[in-house]
Parts: structure tokens; C-alpha cells; sequence
């Protein structure tokens, strides 16, 4: 499948970019090669292949879930111009 110069026009538009024409004879070319290439791919035979998330067959390692740090809140808000219920108080900015 071959891309047109209307088509570039409108992915370029869509990603916001500015080509000159010169640059839009270039991305035509290049774009549809990608597109080839792509529909290509898609014509090998997958049927047999199970579909996976990562190539190599790993677990992820974690770590375990434990506090490690004590809870210092009313001490960081001790700096605070305002403060209820250990939430910090902002000036209302949305009308």
C-alpha cells in the first residue's frame, strides 16, 4: 500500500508538523516503505506462536511491602501557612 502526497499532508498535520514540498516528496517515499514494510510483517504466519508481553520468560523481582519510614507529616506541615485536618490549605483559584 502506497501512501499519497494527501495522506502525508494529513499524518504531518496530525503530528503537528510543518513540511516544505520538497520534504513532502521525501516523506511520501519514506512513509510508504514503512507501510510495506508493516504489511509485510502482517502476512507472516502467527497462528502457531502464543502471544506474550516480554520476550524472555522472567519475574519481575519485588520488593517486600513494609514501612520503612516513620510518618513526619505533622512536622513537614509545621511549615506551612495553612493547615486543617493534616491537609494543606490553598488559595481557591476555579470560580
Amino acid at each position: 500500500m502506497s501512501l499519497d502526497k494527501d495522506q502525508v499532508r494529513q499524518i504531518a498535520k496530525l503530528a503537528r508538523l510543518e513540511l516544505s514540498e520538497d520534504e513532502y516528496a521525501e516523506s511520501v517515499e519514506k512513509l510508504s516503505k514503512i507501510v510495506d514494510f508493516v504489511d509485510h510483517l502482517s502476512a507472516a504466519d502467527t497462528s502457531g506462536v502464543m502471544p506474550m508481553a516480554h520476550p524472555l520468560n522472567v519475574a519481575q523481582r519485588l520488593r517486600a511491602d513494609v514501612v520503612t519510614e516513620q510518618n513526619d507529616r505533622d512536622r513537614f506541615q509545621e511549615n506551612a501557612p495553612a493547615v486543617a485536618n493534616g491537609l494543606y490549605l490553598v488559595p481557591k483559584v476555579i470560580e
